[in-house]
């Protein structure tokens, strides 16, 4: 039996535990830690006009996005459904497509990166490469 699965959970609530962290950040408008400046401009990134749709902060839908992970991969780890396999990888296919979105808009909208935005950022390409890697292992 494979270990992916249990690999995927524990990535996803690491990745639901960093988007909360930047959900808070977010409301409480406070400095990340680790993130004052060199490469890393987290305060310009989560104050920019692109950190928020509607008032509601981007990280927000990092938590709705890893929670979904962590429901399909927890699911995986018993007797797999037919629908789980396009659905766990459509799931983080959509994650790498709004990854890519927001590495362009810190990259040349805002013009700075953000560290905590960048480790969700990795967990999210990290569990699609692992997921397609397990779907074709499978």
């Amino acid at each position: 039996m494979s270990r992916w699965p249990a690999v995927a959970a524990a990535l996803a609530a690491a990745g639901f535990a960093d988007s909360a962290y930047l959900t808070a950040l977010h409301y409480d408008q406070r400095v990340p830690l680790y993130c004052a400046g060199g490469v890393f401009h987290c305060s310009q990134v989560l104050t920019s006009s692109s950190s928020a749709v509607a008032g509601v902060p981007v990280a927000a839908a990092g938590l709705v996005w890893f929670a979904g992970m962590l429901f399909l991969a927890l699911r995986a780890r018993g007797p797999a459904l037919a629908w789980l396999r396009p659905a766990v990888l459509a799931w983080s296919a959509a994650g790498v497509a709004a990854v890519l979105f927001l590495i362009y808009t810190e990259l040349f909208v805002v013009g700075a990166l953000c560290l905590w935005c960048s480790v969700a950022h990795l967990l999210v390409l990290v569990l699609f490469a692992g997921n397609l890697v397990h779907w074709w292992a499978t």
